[in-house]
């Protein structure tokens, strides 16, 4: 059973999707300094960072929604989430 539970436990860990998003975000706020520092040169690539940091922000929101609906019982709440 140890070794069921331990492929059970990597799985769930593999499938949780916050370390990923903040990562992700984390990444596009570091482009967007180093853009910000860099000068002219690199001016153009800002709002490509600021809509990245925006959609990261945007998908842990809807995560943690979903998080919350699913704990709730809610109907339309996706499964697995909890």
């Amino acid at each position: 059973m140890k070794r069921t539970d331990d492929i059970a436990d990597r799985i769930r860990r593999l499938a949780d999707p916050r370390p990923i998003l903040a990562i992700g975000t984390a990444l596009w706020a570091i482009a967007a300094v180093v853009v910000l520092l860099s000068g002219d040169r690199w001016d153009s690539a800002l709002p490509v960072c600021v809509a990245g940091i925006a959609v990261g922000l945007l998908g842990s929101a809807l995560f943690l929604l979903q998080r919350r609906a699913a704990r709730r019982g809610r109907r339309g709440a996706q499964v697995g989430l909890g």
